[in-house]
């Protein structure tokens, strides 16, 4: 993957927990993981919006406690 130099203005004591988590050589691959985590998260919260409803009226359609077990399934997905 390329690579893109950029400058961020970050809270000094923010910085100075990143640092003491990842050291200070680690700073980059730090912030890239937490910026495309939250990447991840955004895009999937703007799937969800926008998709919000669209079985309703469908055979695929799921009830309350349906949503809550698939939901549950997929979180367990993640962890394993």
């Amino acid at each position: 993957m390329a690579l893109t130099r950029t400058n961020l203005t970050l809270p000094q004591e923010l910085m100075a927990e990143v640092d003491q988590l990842a050291g200070p050589r680690g700073r980059s691959r730090y912030v890239a993981e937490a910026v495309a985590a939250r990447v991840k998260r955004d895009k999937l919260g703007k799937a969800i919006r926008e998709t919000a409803g669209i079985f309703v009226g469908t055979p695929y359609q799921m009830n309350r406690d349906e949503v809550t077990a698939w939901v549950d399934f997929l979180r367990t997905e993640e962890t394993d």
